[in-house]
């Protein structure tokens, strides 16, 4: 009797308790979701110039697109210049932050005074986006 007793006591001590890393992997799970910091794309490629005071653009901004064809891009899908203004609106609402805007080179200069007119009637500040000259 003996003799069995210590080999279930054996087995009771090979067995690991894994909730405790189960609970902090969710917890760090959680931490990352909530500490990133999400990088909004206009979802258009465009050309844009170079410029030799190019910077790094900020973090928390609205970014719009001008492509070479005049459409007005923001997240992917064109919202024209009329959507301009109740979109920058909108955002400013939730969080003050610049209107960052990423024309391609061949865009047309009109449409681009029309888009930070737009910006600016909404209440934002206005930047222009270019590659880095090397």
């Amino acid at each position: 009797m003996r003799g069995r007793k210590s080999v279930n006591d054996a087995e009771e001590a090979l067995d690991i308790n894994i909730s405790p890393l189960i609970d902090m992997v969710f917890i760090l799970l959680i931490f990352f979701i909530v500490t990133t910091v999400f990088v909004e794309e206009t979802g258009v490629e465009v050309d844009k110039p170079a410029a030799a005071s190019a910077s790094q653009l900020e973090k928390n901004s609205i970014l719009l697109a001008i492509t070479d064809k005049g459409q007005v891009v923001y997240g992917g899908r064109e919202i024209g210049i009329s959507g301009v203004r109740p979109l920058v609106r909108r955002l400013l609402q939730a969080e003050e932050m610049p209107v960052i805007i990423q024309t391609d080179q061949n865009a047309s200069a009109g449409i681009l005074m029309r888009v930070i007119d737009e910006s600016k009637l909404a209440g934002a500040r206005v930047s222009l986006a270019a590659d880095k000259l090397n």
